[in-house]
């Protein structure tokens, strides 16, 4: 099985302190690297955890307020000075392009690349990203500007040969690909083996959903139905469940609401207010609605 990780390298808000860093997170998924949202700092972080930022392949920006893009400018002169010469694709909302076309046209000759702008859709959920093995997808959700949330999902593997039963039937090789897409094979007697024989079932395609910034919105559940692990905001604790309300956030107990009601295997909550000096407050409300919620922290790794 390959790796699916997600890399907490910043899990704040918009108020910057000392405890958190603005909001981004790496996903790593079959050997490639991506990146959602970039506050300020970002690049440090990368480097502080080590990970490979010559290797990112696209960044994925949920909207545009500043402690999600603040570290674009940064990330983008420092890729462009290791030297990068592959597109960099970047799906953001199309107002983005009010940040980068000045930076561009600063940095001009010195640009060692060029950046693909893939604008996100809004209003409904759609594919933004496919290859042979997973796909992204974009969703709406409910913030004060323009917000999606992302869905990373593998696709369905074929099915796994058993060897021992291949060479039993003497099977020749170019049946195999068939079989592994579920074909059942008939020997040279007319005699039907049914795949089930023959193969095992693949594992489960694993998901990762990203819900941030969004005030409780229960008409996300349908994108996020049963995923393996969903981050969602929770910037504030139930005592300001208005304030929540007037900025178009979530407590932490809206977020497991949100878990529970889409049977998620596991919630991560981040995005927490500059008011918290510690957390656990935010976590024990979460916890009382849904079990299996942990915090986001920065370096915090989580492999599905």
């Amino acid at each position: 099985m390959t790796r699916f990780d997600i890399t907490i390298l910043g899990c704040g808000s918009a108020m910057p302190t000392t405890l958190h860093n603005p909001p981004s997170q790496l996903v790593e998924l079959n050997e490639k690297l991506f990146m959602i949202d970039c506050g300020e700092g970002t690049q440090l972080q990368m480097r502080k955890y080590k990970t490979r930022i010559g290797k990112l392949q696209a960044l994925f920006i949920s909207h545009l307020h500043g402690d999600h893009i603040f570290g674009l400018p940064g990330l983008i002169s420092t890729l462009s000075m290791l030297g990068r010469t592959d597109d960099l694709h970047i799906y953001a909302h199309r107002e983005i392009e009010l940040l980068l076309k000045p930076l561009l046209i600063y940095m001009g000759q010195h640009m060692s690349f060029k950046i693909e702008l893939h604008p996100l859709n809004a209003g409904k959920k759609e594919v933004i990203y496919e290859n042979k093995t997973f796909q992204v997808s974009s969703f709406p959700l409910k913030h004060r500007v323009n917000t999606n949330g992302f869905l990373f999902e593998e696709k369905e593997a074929p099915r796994h040969i058993i060897r021992e039963m291949i060479n039993y039937y003497n099977i020749p090789v170019r049946e195999i690909a068939a079989i592994k897409a579920g074909a059942d094979f008939i020997t040279d007697n007319g005699t039907l083996i049914p795949n089930h024989i023959l193969t095992r079932p693949p594992s489960p395609p694993r998901r990762y959903a990203y819900c941030s910034d969004t005030a409780y919105a229960p008409e996300i559940i349908p994108y996020i139905k049963g995923v393996d692990l969903l981050y969602h905001e929770a910037t504030f604790a139930e005592s300001e469940l208005s304030r929540a309300a007037e900025t178009y956030h979530s407590t932490a107990r809206q977020a497991a609401e949100i878990a529970a009601a889409a049977s998620v295997k596991k919630l991560l909550i981040g995005h927490f207010s500059s008011r918290y000096n510690e957390l656990e407050t935010l976590l024990h409300e979460a916890r009382a609605v849904f079990s299996d919620t942990e915090l986001a922290d920065e370096g915090k790794i989580v492999s599905l």
